[in-house]
């Protein structure tokens, strides 16, 4: 039983920093988004202790009394956004195939602990960091931020990919004389009991929920992201397995095949859905399945790729998926799939998060609902509703402020003005 004990303590650890920062915080917010009803509520005072929010009244029926004020009545306020999809441990994507070995995890961390400052500073106050070549490394980032040794968002983590050999989740494409560590290996698994095992170690590790390769990948050379890696009864084990521990399964899938397998095998999340079909969506409204697709990823690949010159099979899969997943995106949207908010931040330089706001629009979802992507639903995806996605009493404080209407232009996102998180104002920064 020891696996499930840490992974309880792991999924918590994000909550127990809170108590860190015992001021009496009052925040007059201009308007105030109610990402639930959809509503903007004029000039109210939230009230947070400990962390979390108290109270939300009219700023006229207050009580003003508190530690701290903080300003923000010519901004609009909404609750901090999530990220369900970011890698903020070591490089961004390159042309050098050879770059993951060329570093070291502590390298590795260093550079998290940059890009978890970053995506704070952008008004991603959580992110579900969905899988680093070497294992537990995001374990220790998280732990890190959680003990306030560095600044960044709310993180869970995956430990590492759960792939098959030479899969979605390997280094791959290596001249003969290189070969990937041991701890870039950790997740390999060739059949349903080594999957299983897999997700006791990286459960034990310290892993919040498991990250599995259903397909290919458009970064990953010698891979086919149409094309499944591992069985249907295969991904089941690894959502057996992470249910044990009181956890869940998100899936890598790419190919309608690995997409409706890993649908059927009961995962939470479906990763990029590329070549999702009318089955495929069917599959996903009957389940619940969320989808979480980085529509605005083809277009930085396209554009810096080109620049920069990756490899041609990269460029190609990326041509063959980026137009295709947009259809499909627009597809789900209207046939009710569940939507949560994903980007692959860290393919693309941290910070710009926001970016994919106006691509969501584009392709179909109003504003409100793209930003409930970023909220209410990417919380209930988590399982962290309680804590996460609106600004409630009891809810972590996590605030953003942003200059006028964002839902009348959805890229008002893409320029934060201040950040709040946890009940302390880290942009503009406070003293720590």
């Amino acid at each position: 039983m020891k696996p499930v004990r840490t992974a309880i303590l792991a999924l918590v650890a994000c909550g127990a920093a809170a108590l860190a920062h015992a001021d009496t915080v009052i925040v007059r917010a201009g308007k105030m988004l109610d990402v639930e009803s959809g509503q903007y509520l004029a000039d109210r005072a939230i009230r947070i202790e400990d962390g979390r929010v108290v109270s939300v009244t009219p700023w006229a029926a207050s009580s003003r009394s508190g530690d701290r004020f903080i300003d923000w009545s010519a901004h609009t306020v909404l609750p901090g956004l999530i990220d369900l999809h970011t890698h903020l441990v070591g490089d961004i994507s390159s042309a050098d195939v050879n770059a993951p070995l060329s570093s070291s995890a502590a390298r590795d961390a260093l550079m998290g602990v940059e890009h978890a400052r970053a995506t704070l500073n952008a008004g991603f106050t959580a992110v579900r960091d969905i899988g680093t070549y070497r294992a537990f490394v995001d374990v220790a980032l998280r732990n890190a931020i959680n003990a306030r040794q560095v600044e960044g968002p709310c993180m869970f983590v995956a430990g590492a990919y759960v792939t098959v050999p030479g899969g979605g989740g390997e280094v791959t494409g290596l001249p003969d004389a290189l070969k990937a560590p041991a701890e870039m290996r950790r997740g390999v698994a060739e059949n349903a009991e080594q999957v299983r095992q897999r997700v006791r170690e990286l459960i034990a590790g310290g892993a919040d929920f498991i990250k599995i390769m259903a397909t290919g990948a458009v970064l990953t050379a010698g891979t086919t992201p149409a094309m499944p890696e591992f069985t249907e009864a295969e991904i089941r084990a690894a959502v057996e397995e992470a249910a044990r521990h009181g956890t869940f399964v998100a899936a890598h899938a790419h190919g309608a095949e690995g997409i409706k397998n890993a649908v059927r095998a009961g995962v939470r999340t479906i990763e990029h859905g590329s070549y999702l079909d009318d089955e495929g969506i069917a599959l996903m409204v009957k389940h619940g399945t969320w989808l979480v697709a980085d529509v605005y990823n083809g277009d930085y690949i396209r554009e810096v790729g080109t620049r920069d010159g990756w490899p041609e099979e990269v460029m190609r899969k990326n041509d063959e998926t980026t137009d295709l997943q947009r259809e499909n995106f627009a597809r789900a949207v209207k046939a009710g799939v569940r939507i949560g908010y994903g980007t692959d931040a860290g393919v693309y330089p941290h910070g710009g998060n926001a970016r994919q706001f106006a691509y969501m629009v584009r392709y179909g979802m109003t504003p409100l609902e793209a930003i409930r992507a970023a909220t209410t639903s990417a919380a209930a995806s988590l399982g962290r509703s309680q804590e996460l996605g609106s600004i409630a009493p009891g809810k972590f404080a996590n605030l953003i402020a942003v200059a006028g209407d964002p839902l009348e232009d959805v890229r008002r996102l893409e320029r934060v003005s201040a950040v709040i998180w946890k009940g302390r104002l880290v942009r503009p920064e406070e003293p720590r």
